[in-house]
């Protein structure tokens, strides 16, 4: 496949994808980057580079953009959600070396250590007098946004002896009791309280103007800004007026609303501190970034999923494992669905049960749907597209979780089946996809045993234990004698041959399920032989998203 890189990234990170696939690395204007996107499988940026509706519109190959950094706020991530085009960065790659830049940009607003070094250095001044600056042991930092960086700022500043005090309404109170810092519930009972202010919140349209005139005019005239998150969260223009008044002592700032900004009314200002974007300006972060940023692209291009990507579901790192554990089966019962009981659905439920169902699982819903529509459109259908396609279908979907099982279905003498019964624990954890339309409803239950290999325990109300294989036949049919050999015979004429079956009824003589495990795929015209000889028109072939069993 082809790569486009446009922004300059670690030779570590061009080496591994170029271990892989042709890369090309070459600075673009917008205009080039339009007229040559349609030939690239994967795009890598940094933070000049516009990814636009347009470009995503016309990289019809485009799988992936990689941004070699924090933010993607110069990629239009819905857009390329839309497009089924994963978006990737690299926000930990950043971490330490970002937090760093921010407490250095701390110290030296504080002491004036630019300006000092300004009037000895190259006006051969020696002046202690005007840069008289202040301490910050005692002092108290605040802190929007307790990520990543903002929980490293937090762990310099309580080493430099200042109290902490924070706000973000995502960090729970025990996180941040562990890091010794205080939370606060709203900005402006933050704003009023600190010395030094340093911004590490994740770029929102909500928190495009984090800190305007209202918000500045709540701090203490001694007290300095840091931001080393996004240009633009604090509004220049604001912070101008309010330090060359005397309202706020000073402000140190790696960030602009535009960028490269060379030019500002702030750069005049004798207690301002100013750096052109440093803050992932390391030799560690850089190497860091290019590999990751390699490693993720990777991975999306070999077809592999990404649960890091910003344009999927979000999944807390205690539940990662659980869920991307059951991805596979989620997949595996919307296909199965979709082509064991074809037509029109209207709407799709998805119900979790038992461990599984104390997990976010958005992502696992995505994969459902993957499963469902990929039958119907191809392979273009993914983790990130599949919602909206669903949508544009006029595809209802819904979720439901219960730490709870429900009755897996009837066994062979029409007997419930609690699903706690058998070979199921209380914790185990069960899927069931359900699709209504006009030709009925139906449903199919499945669940991981202990050695990860998938089960299924329930279609259509019928209790079954069966491993899916790749290749099946679906028939439902009225339960009589020599049912199962004249499949047999059918598929023996073919020279296909059974690896398995499992036969479900709700009485004898009447409505029956059967299951056929084979061993390659059975071609059109068997089954259009088998429905019309059998006089049974439900037989279906199913082709599944899974390995070949050996």
């Amino acid at each position: 496949m082809k790569i486009l890189v446009t922004e300059a990234i670690s030779e570590t990170g061009i080496s591994l994808l170029k271990a892989e696939h042709e890369v090309e690395v070459r600075k673009v204007s917008p205009a080039e980057l339009l007229e040559i996107i349609p030939e690239y499988d994967a795009l890598i940026t940094r933070s000049e580079t516009k990814v636009t509706a347009e470009v995503l519109a016309r990289g019809t190959r485009l799988k992936v953009v990689g941004r070699a950094g924090v933010g993607v706020d110069n990629i239009d991530v819905a857009a390329a959600t839309e497009r089924g085009v994963v978006v990737v960065n690299v926000p930990g790659a950043n971490t330490y070396s970002t937090a760093e830049q921010a407490f250095g940009l701390l110290i030296a607003v504080a002491r004036n250590i630019p300006q000092a070094h300004h009037a000895l250095a190259r006006e051969g001044r020696w002046d202690r007098k005007t840069f008289v600056g202040t301490e910050l042991h005692g002092k108290t930092l605040g802190i929007i946004g307790l990520g990543r960086i903002g929980s490293e700022v937090a762990v310099r500043a309580r080493a430099f002896g200042m109290k902490v005090l924070a706000y973000d309404p995502y960090v729970p109170a025990s996180r941040a009791e562990h890091l010794g810092v205080t939370l606060v519930p709203t900005i402006p009972e933050l704003l009023p309280q600190v010395d030094f202010l340093s911004i590490h919140a994740a770029k929102t349209p909500e928190s495009a103007r984090l800190i305007g005139a209202a918000e500045l005019a709540l701090m203490k005239p001694t007290a300095r800004i840091v931001n080393c998150a996004r240009g633009g969260m604090v509004d220049e223009e604001a912070l101008y007026e309010a330090l060359k008044e005397g309202r706020l002592a000073g402000a140190a700032l790696d960030v602009f609303a535009s960028e490269p900004c060379t030019d500002s009314p702030l750069f005049a200002l004798p207690n301002v501190v100013v750096t052109p974007h440093l803050s992932a300006s390391t030799a560690e972060a850089q190497d860091a970034n290019g590999r990751y940023i390699a490693q993720y692209v990777l991975r999306v291009l070999r077809g592999e999923l990404v649960p890091e990507a910003v344009n999927l579901p979000q999944v807390p790192r205690d539940g990662a494992q659980v869920v991307t554990d059951h991805l596979p089966l989620a997949e595996t019962l919307g296909s199965f669905l979709a082509q064991a009981f074809p037509g029109q659905a209207e709407a799709i439920t998805v119900t979790y049960s038992g461990e599984l169902a104390k997990h976010p699982t958005a992502l696992l819903t995505n994969t459902v749907l993957k499963g469902y529509l990929a039958t119907q459109l191809g392979d273009h259908v993914n983790y990130i597209n599949s919602p909206s396609l669903a949508r544009r279908r006029g595809l209802a979907v819904h979720e439901s979780r219960s730490l709870a099982h429900a009755p897996l279905g009837e066994n062979g003498n029409g007997d419930r089946l609690a699903a706690a019964a058998g070979t199921l624990s209380p914790e185990a954890s069960l899927i069931t996809v359900r699709s209504e339309g006009p030709q009925g409803a139906h449903q199919v239950t499945g669940m991981l045993r202990r050695d990860g290999g998938m089960r299924f325990v329930a279609v259509d109300g019928l209790h079954i234990d069966m491993a899916p294989s790749r290749h099946m036949l679906v028939s439902q049919h009225r339960d009589q004698p020599g049912m199962v050999g004249r499949f047999g015979m059918a598929l023996a004429a073919r020279d296909i041959n059974i690896a398995g079956l499992h036969l479900a009824r709700h009485e004898p003589r009447g409505e029956a399920l059967m299951l056929l495990q084979i061993d390659e795929p059975a071609p059109p015209d068997l089954v259009a032989e088998l429905r019309t000889a059998m006089a049974v028109p439900t037989v279906q072939a199913v082709t599944l998203p899974i390995a070949d069993r050996a």
